[in-house]
């Protein structure tokens, strides 16, 4: 049986607030969370893709499809979460009086 495994939660061990104090190191950090962030997501999806694909196919084993496609669900709803997150926070930014 095969191990898929991302953590999403992954890219925010690295945004500590000793880091955020730290400005010149702070943007490369924040763009390679990003980065791996999005990296981790893509290649979730892909092994979800697949998983599945291989189990249509060959008869595959099904235990690691749904496996795989239980990870790309938890991947993909972290990604909305945090989408939801910065839009609200944006709509905030914009509701402030000047």
């Amino acid at each position: 049986m095969s191990t898929i495994g991302v953590n999403p939660y992954a890219s925010f061990k690295a945004l500590q607030p000793e880091k955020a104090a730290q400005a010149p190191e702070a943007k490369g950090a924040e763009k390679s969370v990003v980065a791996e962030g999005v990296a981790d997501f893509r290649s979730a999806i892909q092994q979800a893709e697949q998983a599945t694909i291989n189990t249509a196919t060959t008869g595959a084993d099904p235990h690691a499809m749904v496996e795989a496609l239980a990870n790309a669900e938890l991947v993909l709803d972290t990604a909305v979460t945090i989408r939801d997150k910065v839009v609200e926070a944006y709509q905030e930014l914009l509701r402030m009086p000047v």
